[in-house]
């Protein structure tokens, strides 16, 4: 075997499981597995994922904090508005640079497939043409998708259909789209019908930027799932943030939900950019803005959480770690039982590659050998840690190493260490 990992815990629950990968694929899991690597890897009882998926990131705005300037007030609205200052001064260089520096940082971060939006709303389609040269770059060692996604509204940006077309002749995967943008509910509707139409023509997925809004009468999701029936696009379309449903009549909920579990929609939220947009405009009680995520789990949607924006117009911080994107998610849910913070788990690995239709994906012998080994026991563990990342591999190679955390100690009558594990 090229390469075999022992004494692995695994996110189900296995124990001092083993796993053998030869070729690119895992070969064998179990049990002491009487095979040996050319380089044997000693999990000591740490916890073997698949790798990190993301599935909702911008990259074509990504890691260009302070450009042309910084949002002072850290708002949506004039997030928006300083992308709209950026757009005219982006180099194809540039942005590609800054993609693949980001695309280093998620390797790093056992971070290896992520869904990212690309604004097709400037006719030069400029950012477009830079992610899909990303895309061919990074093959090797992540997958990228690509959502076409008119930043500026479908039917406000007089071009953005065309380029949307334009965008998806050139390779970009899926189709994206922002109806509570639009000037009316009627013209949000009307862009849902029209962009769903249009991926059930061309056989594509669906990603909908849809009620990012603190309105509870912002209810796109509902023409989103209503087309997804007609149209049988069951099981390939995804509403990103539905924010909304965070503020809408519980009643009018209670409708809602089986209507996006019948039409097999999933949801994606992002925990940390949903935190500190929405519930701008509320004094106290504030909202907290992010979806119903317990709630949608309990009536069988898929939910998975994505990190959205790293150093861009709207977000000042982030550095790709999905764990932190799981650990904020849980928090803000409230999600502290048991089961629920491992769903959170579930959110940034299983469900997100389920969503984004990844073959090849999981620990069973043919996937691909795709694996990440966290300084961690348990997947509660490694969100509370934000474990270190001690082994990345993709496709049977290792692309990532990090030493093990700890801090030396000089304290009379204690250990000289501590690695901030319990028990250990």
């Amino acid at each position: 075997m090229d390469i075999v990992i022992r004494n692995a815990n695994l996110p189900d629950g296995q124990r001092e499981v083993d796993i053998a990968i030869e070729h690119g694929r895992i070969a064998a899991v179990g049990a002491r597995l009487p095979v040996q690597g050319r380089r044997e890897i000693d999990a000591c009882g740490d916890l073997v994922t698949p790798p990190f998926v993301d599935a909702h990131f911008h990259m074509d705005a990504t890691l260009s904090y302070g450009l042309p300037r910084v949002n002072q007030s850290g708002t949506l609205l004039e997030g928006i508005a300083l992308w709209g200052e950026l757009k005219p001064e982006l180099s194809q260089e540039a942005l590609i640079e800054r993609a693949l520096q980001y695309c280093d940082w998620a390797v790093a971060r056992g971070l290896l497939a992520i869904r990212s939006h690309v604004d097709i709303c400037d006719d030069r389609l400029l950012a477009v043409d830079a992610l899909l040269e990303v895309r061919r770059q990074v093959a090797p060692y992540l997958d990228l998708q690509l959502v076409a996604f008119p930043q500026d509204g479908l039917l406000r940006s007089p071009s953005a259909f065309a380029n949307l077309k334009r965008a998806i002749g050139k390779g970009v995967d899926v189709v994206g789209g922002i109806p509570h943008f639009e000037r009316s509910m009627a013209d949000g509707a009307a862009s849902v019908r029209m962009l769903c139409e249009f991926a059930a023509g061309k056989g594509l997925r669906v990603d909908m930027h849809c009620d990012e809004s603190d309105d509870p009468l912002s209810r796109h999701i509902e023409t989103l799932t209503s087309e997804t029936q007609r149209l049988g696009l069951h099981g390939r379309v995804a509403a990103s943030h539905l924010t909304s449903m965070h503020s809408m009549d519980n009643y009018y909920v209670s409708k809602l939900l089986p209507l996006i579990r019948e039409a097999g929609v999933a949801a994606i939220a992002n925990p940390l950019i949903n935190i500190t947009l929405q519930g701008r405009h509320d004094s106290y009680p504030k909202r907290r803005g992010m979806t119903r995520v317990p709630e949608l789990l309990a009536a069988g949607i898929d939910v998975a959480f994505g990190h959205d924006c790293v150093m861009d117009p709207w977000y000042s911080l982030g550095s790709g770690d999905m764990l932190e994107v799981a650990h904020m998610g849980l928090h803000v849910a409230q999600m502290t039982g048991q089961e629920a913070m491992h769903q959170c788990f579930l959110a940034v690995t299983e469900t997100p590659a389920r969503i984004l239709g990844l073959d090849g994906y999981g620990i069973a012998p043919g996937c691909h050998a795709d694996l990440v080994l966290l300084d961690a026991g348990s997947t509660v563990e490694a969100i509370r840690l934000r474990a270190a990342r001690r082994v990345v591999i993709r496709r049977g190679a290792v692309v990532s190493e990090t030493p093990r955390p700890h801090a030396s100690l000089n304290l009379p009558g204690r250990p000289p260490s501590t690695d901030f594990r319990l028990g250990r």
